[in-house]
């Protein structure tokens, strides 16, 4: 279901289309409530009537909101409003994956700057003084 600008879902106000994907479309919205501009994911219509779609739209809310990392947008609202069900995220701007895959491999020191910020967030072993990278139950 394409939503068009002006649209309200709750307290949210549709202001465009942001893309589409295989869980959905996103638009760019507005929460009153909160005074801020808001990433809405929107579930497909016919995803919208299978119950299985549904839960799975719904666990993976729940498995984003319990996330909290840089490079994972916060997720603020899991609604349904009219029949529609819809996630309300953190609005990150910039390029998207497509414009950055287009715009070809990124210039070394990116990729050396991003490499070690991974880096330093993998757990250290203290005994050998390395970084693990595998995280199999002991």
């Amino acid at each position: 279901m394409a939503l068009s600008a002006g649209t309200r879902l709750e307290q949210y106000e549709v202001l465009s289309h942001i893309g589409s994907g295989g869980m959905g479309e996103v638009y760019r919205a507005h929460d009153s409530k909160l005074e801020r501009d808001v990433a809405i994911k929107v579930l497909p219509a016919t995803f919208a009537r299978d119950p299985e779609r549904v839960a799975r739209f719904k666990r993976e809310a729940k498995l984003l909101a319990s996330l909290n990392h840089p490079n994972i947008a916060a997720i603020y609202d899991l609604e349904e409003c009219d029949g529609i069900h819809f996630l309300a995220m953190e609005l990150v701007e910039g390029e998207t994956l497509a414009e950055r895959v287009a715009a070809g491999a990124l210039p070394v020191r990116c990729r050396c700057a991003r490499c070690s910020r991974s880096v330093s967030r993998l757990p250290m072993d203290w005994n050998t003084r390395t970084r693990r990278t595998s995280f199999t139950a002991t």
